[in-house]
């Protein structure tokens, strides 16, 4: 079976920044790839620019201003190409933007991939598996970036519903995230540590998690600093918490940063805490190893899938700043586990490179399409 992407024609459909988020940066990087690879490509933004621009402040106008040229343009794309590639969420996205571009392809007789990406898929299923099965039938295979969705799949598919759910992990920008010089390496306790997180300022990134941590760590390695790049509603709570905890000479909120500016920070940090209450595949983790950043993550959702405790990250249970405290104090204390983790991570980071998930997107790619030309002859 052919893996070229050249000259094939593909409409791609998913967000764009702003906001800027792991979907949207994954869409991003797939629409610049396939071009580069010689693709023929369509794309169609879920959330493009309100027209007229008077509109972006009445909320349910808004919303049907969007909606309708949105599934003119999907019902158009759909109809030029020979596949379709729906970058799908859960949640109101699926219903309003996944579904509808699904029966678009349909009615044009173009195969179609669900790429899901929802790290709320399994809550998500277990109120709405009916009306997304009814859909998903119609696709001619579903992606999915890690182990763990593919599980959530498989819990709610059954005989009448099975469709085909392949593993095509996220994408890593390898011109972008690479380590930072060995010779800048430390090979002894760190005595003045620059950790950072790099997760929206939201409930199931719990943030506040990390900070308690840190205060405890701060007591231990006085010079320590952290930087919070992200944006969100509880930025003005994660404010508070700082100065309750009198941190606010140590504690830097950067805002969101661009990607190149996150490469940067990776680059500058000496470890990365992650305290997520949800999570499917993160690329702040995927970036991080591939920046040579030791990552200490609550072992939540597709995590362990991810990284290994112990082999190329350390993991703790959700909600246990204490148990992350002691972790980045052994870590700190450790060249020798931190050399470890770094030369895992980096190994670890290489299945995300474009050379790999090219060659696992072009076999997808070409299976739907030779289903659909079988099935018409």
């Amino acid at each position: 079976m052919s893996t070229s992407l050249k000259g094939l024609k593909i409409a791609l459909i998913g967000p764009i920044a702003p906001p800027a988020g792991g979907m949207s940066n994954q869409t991003r990087q797939l629409h610049q790839l396939l071009l580069q690879e010689g693709a023929d490509v369509e794309f169609v933004a879920v959330n493009a620019p309100y027209q007229p621009a008077w509109v972006t402040n009445i909320p349910l106008l808004r919303a049907v201003f969007r909606l309708i040229p949105y599934l003119y343009r999907c019902y158009r794309a759909c109809g030029k190409v020979q596949l379709v590639h729906i970058m799908a969420n859960s949640g109101w996205s699926w219903h309003l933007f996944a579904a509808p571009a699904i029966w678009a392809a349909r009615m044009r007789g173009t195969p179609v991939i669900v790429n899901y990406r929802g790290g709320h898929a399994d809550s998500f299923f277990a109120k709405s598996w009916r009306f997304v099965s009814w859909s998903l039938r119609k696709a001619s295979a579903v992606m999915v970036p890690s182990v763990f969705l593919q599980q959530v799949f498989a819990k709610y598919q059954t005989a009448d519903t099975a469709i085909p759910v392949a593993i095509v992990p996220n994408i890593l920008d390898q011109q972008l995230f690479y380590p930072k010089p060995a010779a800048t390496e430390s090979t002894s306790a760190l005595a003045a540590p620059h950790f950072i997180v790099t997760r929206n300022l939201e409930h199931i990134y719990d943030v506040a998690t990390s900070l308690a941590a840190f205060a405890l760590i701060v007591k231990e390695f006085p010079a320590a600093t952290l930087t919070i790049a992200g944006s969100g509603p509880l930025l003005a709570e994660l404010q508070q918490q700082v100065q309750q905890l009198n941190l606010q000479q140590k504690v830097h909120f950067s805002g969101r940063l661009n990607t190149e500016q996150m490469a940067q920070l990776y680059r500058s940090a000496d470890l990365m805490l992650n305290s997520s209450l949800v999570d499917n595949s993160p690329n702040s983790i995927i970036e991080a190893l591939a920046c040579g950043v030791p990552v200490i993550s609550s072992n939540v959702g597709g995590i362990s899938h991810l990284v290994s405790h112990r082999q190329d990250a350390l993991l703790f249970n959700p909600g246990d700043h204490q148990a992350l405290y002691l972790l980045a104090s052994e870590l700190l204390q450790s060249p020798a586990l931190r050399q470890q983790l770094v030369a895992n991570g980096l190994k670890n980071s290489q299945r995300f490179h474009w050379s790999t998930v090219r060659q696992s997107l072009a076999l997808q790619y070409q299976a739907a399409i030779n289903r659909r030309e079988q099935a018409i002859g």
